[in-house]
This record gives structure tokens, sequence and C-alpha cells, in this order.
């Protein structure tokens, strides 16, 4: 149940995102919906990898290739789909970094399903 709800709130922050950036474009919730997944999906299986694969770059940088890597990806995902545009590079980075701003702020609202004695 809780993975559905992180699912619809990161649909929600997507849409903040292209309410507040002019340049990233969700069609309709549903787009938004498929758009979170994919993220999710580019997230969990090819982030781990390009994080490897940059791994000196990142540490030359100190760590700042990482927004560029998230960009990229947020990109990648806007490419892929159909009713999410992104813009370009810098709004891909600038959406990344809102998207998961209001992400992990919509997400710290579930309660987290440890109990306490």
């Amino acid at each position: 149940m809780r993975l559905i709800l992180l699912w619809l709130l990161n649909a929600l922050a997507l849409l903040a995102v292209a309410y507040l950036l002019p340049s990233i474009q969700v069609a309709s919730f549903g787009s938004a919906m498929v758009a979170a997944l994919v993220l999710g999906l580019v997230n969990t299986v090819l982030r781990p990898l390009l994080l490897l694969l940059t791994l000196p770059v990142t540490l030359l940088t100190l760590g700042l290739f990482l927004f560029v890597l998230n960009g990229l990806m947020f990109w990648l995902a806007g490419s892929l789909l159909e009713g999410f545009v992104v813009g370009g590079f810098w709004p891909g980075v600038f959406g990344a970094i809102l998207y998961s701003i209001f992400s992990s702020l919509l997400s710290s609202l579930l309660p987290t399903g440890k109990r306490t004695s």
C-alpha cells in the first residue's frame, strides 16, 4: 500500500514541477503517473551503473556531477514518454532538483509503518 501511495505522491511532485517550470510539460495525471514510474525504474536500474561508471568524474567534481547525472536521467525519461516533455538539459537538471525536493517532502508525510511499543 505504501508503494502505491509513494507512486501517487511522486506523480503529484512531477505535476508540481511541471507547474513551476514552463519548459517541463505533463499532459495529464495519467501521464504523470507513467512518468513517475519510468523515473523510478530509471533511477533503480540505470543510476547505479552510471554512478559506478562516472565515479572518477564525480570524485573530481566533489559530487557536483551527480546533478548532471540526475538531469540527464530526467531528460531521458522525458524523451522516452509522449505525455512528459523536458525542454532540454538545463530544464532537466532544475526539474530533477525540484522533483527530488518535492518528492522527499511529500514522502516524509507518510507514516513509516514502524510501530513503537
